[in-house]
């Protein structure tokens, strides 16, 4: 495999250095998603009961979600279109956690400290996929 820059937004501006990725797990951004989806986890398990079936089990799922694309794109990236299109569901899950997370924070489910906490730490990840998007020439295989 060729060198590959390391996966946007990781070093600061400007700031890239070479990597040779061979798994989706070496990628900074899929190692930022899974740390933020355990904290997701970690944090849920002190959500009310009545909500097992609902907020808890959608922000995990999508927060979960988010690696999952990433790791998908990985493996389609033999072509750009489908490893952009991987990583702009990576984009939505991103979101989407982030709604779900707003909504645990004003439901008081979360302190405004750990929200946005959180929420930083999605802002970064969607930076990162969004630059890996724009960018897919440096991604893909072909």
């Amino acid at each position: 495999m060729t060198e590959r820059p390391g996966d946007g937004g990781t070093g600061g501006a400007g700031q890239r250095r070479a990597l040779k990725i061979t798994h989706f797990r070496e990628l900074n951004v899929y190692q930022n998603a899974l740390k933020a989806a355990i904290d997701v986890f970690q944090l849920t398990k002190k959500f009310p009961s009545e909500e097992r079936f609902s907020l808890t089990d959608q922000i995990r799922r999508s927060s979960r979600s988010v690696c999952a694309n990433i790791a998908e794109a990985w493996r389609k990236r033999r072509y750009a279109a489908a490893f952009v299109s991987k990583l702009n569901d990576s984009e939505g899950e991103a979101a989407e956690t982030q709604v779900h997370l707003e909504i645990a924070s004003l439901s008081g489910y979360l302190t405004a400290a750990e929200f946005h906490r959180l929420d930083d730490v999605y802002d970064k990840i969607l930076a990162q996929l969004v630059t890996m998007a724009e960018h897919p020439d440096k991604w893909t295989t072909h």
